[in-house]
């Protein structure tokens, strides 16, 4: 019988949050920490010296023996060095020590993260510094032991960003400053700085251990390379929101246990589409901070599974034939004052503030759907992005009727008004009147405004969301500077009249990028084209807008990316494009020779020799040799194609330039891996339960 959970004991308990820091620290050193924290000012070392033993002591009460520089390079993935508080002491004794130059700053071996050519590997200094505007952590392991987790930026000896976290921390800075200027040109005399805010939804899939660890698949590349469909699959519609099975919830409810600890606040639990699978969703934060948290939930998830005997699958289609798994990055800006600058109140159609900021978004993203797009790129999603269960690889807004039309009506000059508020009727007497939000949800739509905020559905269920929010900021900062600017030129008494102005523009400019209806149909496709809409299908096509011309100066302008910096990722993205499909092709090879081929040729064996022994019996063998011949020829023809795979992946790694071996490697070695799955997956269907050598879906997907 578990304890009852008391949540406002545990929260943030292993967080070394801003009532910890006021308990621990002198006044003055709070006051000073707080100030670098919400104004960015420099820390001093002599402040970082108090809080770094404050921080210490603190850990060290937690049973903390090691800390680390926590970051995240440009695997996707985080990384941690972890070094001892014990310094020697004369009398061969040892004392517990943290500097604040220790805790501000680390130096890692930057010689074996990916560089994109920013580094040679034999020149390996790098840097780590305090991100302290997210919280420090403790992690326990499975061994109790504990770690104090310092959450940091990580660049290199010659000041290039190799992390995901320094642009993002740049983009903020960018998109605070613009908001800010627009919002002094509105009136607003008191906000200080505007903050990016991000909700992150993570969805994922949870199979048993024991078949997780006969799948050669899922263990090196995250997703079944083969498998027939099980009878049974989400046509029922039964998943969705359903009861959680016992065993299931006992995994949430320690999940939730473990997030709660480190400050996460989990607030969502629920079954998705896809049998097996599940979403987990936590309240807003700062975006940085979001970022954070959910490097550690993907983490934590797939730590906590393992106590349960499960395995939790983080890829974007781990399953084919059902939903894959994405990551709805819920995307607003707050000011320091805590209003949400993209709140319409009750009357839209007069808020100036709202409207502004509104066309901001539509013209950053129409003018840079490609760059999102480029965001969004890798493997996985090439294998979730338009096939009907996420948005498709075309980026539209979802406004709602009534937004688009107000957006319409001032585009046009006609006089507009708000709806006011509107109930839905339920029709039952005893049921309260409910609220009517002033949109309904568009669940097709990548880029969707829901209310007082825009979700980004496009993000993979893998992926780091510091790249796709990176982008967001950045065009978003690009086209509060124009309005700004606009704004600012047309003085006090010109401001109304500009603003009007201002929206009318942005909606005859980029209002073909708001789209209300179905995005998964082919009509829209076809219409989508004669807007001039892009619709960039696979992510090596995607990733080659963030290294052009254009892109430069877009990022370098608002000083988030370098020149140099960007060709790096392209470069380091499209490297890992080729390593992923890879690491796939190669386990397809190896499961088709060692588990697919040996399995189908002892059926084989059985249906000779039944047949021999029914015709030595003089009984018709009739089936027998049907479904031998109906075996042989797929084996013969699976046969061929491993061959084919075989030599489209020796080719592909034949080709020296770069983009034209990312490019051999989607449109030849996936399509001869695609092509040998459908036999393999056909031969499944015909072999005996007894000699399949893998677990097959059903068994995966059901038995929990």
């Amino acid at each position: 019988m578990h304890k009852p959970i008391d949540v406002t004991e545990i929260f943030g308990s292993n967080v070394f949050n801003d009532r910890i820091m006021k308990e621990r620290l002198p006044k003055d050193t709070y006051r000073a920490l707080k100030k670098t924290i919400q104004e960015g000012l420099p820390l001093s070392l002599e402040v970082a010296n108090v809080v770094a033993s404050a921080m210490k002591d603190w850990a060290i009460e937690k049973g903390a023996t090691h800390y680390t520089h926590w970051f995240q390079p440009l695997t996707g993935r985080t990384a941690e060095k972890h070094d001892s508080f014990i310094s020697p002491t004369e009398d061969g004794s040892v004392i517990m020590e943290f500097s604040g130059k220790q805790l501000t700053q680390g130096e890692p071996d930057a010689s074996s993260f990916p560089s994109g050519g920013l580094r040679s590997t034999f020149e390996a200094r790098g840097y780590t510094a305090w991100d302290c505007t997210s919280p420090a952590f403790l992690k326990t392991d499975a061994s109790d032991n504990v770690t104090l987790c310092i959450p940091t930026a990580f660049c290199s000896y010659t000041s290039e960003a190799l992390d995901k976290k320094t642009p993002l921390l740049r983009s903020m800075e960018a998109v605070s400053k613009q908001a800010v200027r627009v919002l002094r040109a509105l009136g607003n005399k008191t906000a200080k700085r505007v903050t990016s805010t991000v909700g992150p939804e993570q969805e994922y899939f949870l199979i048993d251990k024991t078949f997780y660890e006969k799948r050669v698949d899922l263990i090196v590349s995250g997703r079944t390379l083969f498998g027939a469909p099980a009878p049974k699959g989400q046509e029922l519609e039964d998943q969705y929101f359903g009861a959680i099975k016992d065993r299931i919830s006992a995994f949430m409810r320690d999940l939730d246990i473990e997030l709660w600890k480190m400050g996460i606040s989990s607030k969502t639990k629920h079954n998705e589409v896809a049998p097996s699978q599940y979403e987990m969703a936590p309240i807003f934060s700062t975006t940085n901070i979001a970022a954070d948290h959910n490097q550690l939930v993907m983490e934590t998830m797939q730590k906590v599974a393992l106590r349960h005997n499960l395995v939790c699958l983080l890829h974007e289609k781990p399953f084919a034939g059902v939903n894959g798994s994405g990551k709805h990055n819920n995307w607003s800006l707050s000011t320091d004052e805590g209003q949400n600058l993209l709140e319409p109140g009750r009357t839209p159609a007069e808020n100036e503030q709202f409207l502004i900021f509104v066309s901001a978004l539509l013209t950053a993203v129409d003018r840079h759907a490609d760059k999102l797009r480029a965001s969004c790129g890798n493997p996985g999603n090439d294998l979730r992005l338009g096939a009907n269960e996420a948005p498709p690889a075309i980026i539209s807004i979802f406004m709602g009727d009534e937004f688009t039309e107000i957006l319409e009506g001032l585009a046009t000059g006609k006089k507009v008004a708000s709806r006011g508020q509107h109930f839905v009727h339920v029709g039952v007497d005893s049921l309260p009147q409910l609220p009517k939000d002033n949109t309904d949800r568009n669940r097709t739509s990548p880029f969707a405004f829901t209310g007082n905020k825009f979700e980004f559905r496009m993000v993979g269920s893998s992926a780091s969301i510091s790249g796709p929010n990176i982008v967001i900021n950045t065009i978003v900062s690009e086209a509060l500077d124009e309005i700004a600017t606009r704004l600012e030129k047309a003085g006090k008494s010109g401001l109304h009249k500009e603003a009007a102005a201002i929206v009318r523009d942005a909606m005859k400019k980029h209002g073909k990028i708001i789209f209300n209806g179905n995005n998964y149909s082919e009509e829209w496709v076809a219409e989508a084209k004669k807007r001039g809409l892009p619709n960039i299908k696979t992510g090596v096509e995607a990733l080659a807008s963030m290294a052009t011309p254009e892109a430069v100066k877009l990022f370098e302008k608002y000083k988030v990316l370098s020149k140099g910096e960007l060709h790096a990722r392209y470069e380091i993205y499209l490297e890992g494009y080729v390593k992923h499909v890879n690491i796939e092709a190669r386990a397809a090879v190896q499961m088709v020779k060692r588990q697919y081929l040996p399995a189908v040729i002892a059926f084989t064996k059985h249906l000779a020799k039944a047949i021999a022994q029914l015709k030595t019996a003089g009984v018709s063998a009739k089936v027998q040799k049907q479904l031998l011949s109906s075996v042989t020829e797929l084996l013969e023809s699976a046969n061929d194609k491993l061959e084919v795979l075989e030599s489209s992946i020796e080719k592909a790694h034949a080709v020296k330039d770069l983009i034209k071996r990312a490019e051999a490697f989607r449109d030849k070695v996936v399509v001869a891996a695609n092509d040998l799955r459908k036999d393999i997956d056909a031969l499944e269907g015909l072999t005996p339960a007894d000699l399949w050598p893998v677990p097959t879906y059903a068994e995966m997907l059901f038995k929990l």
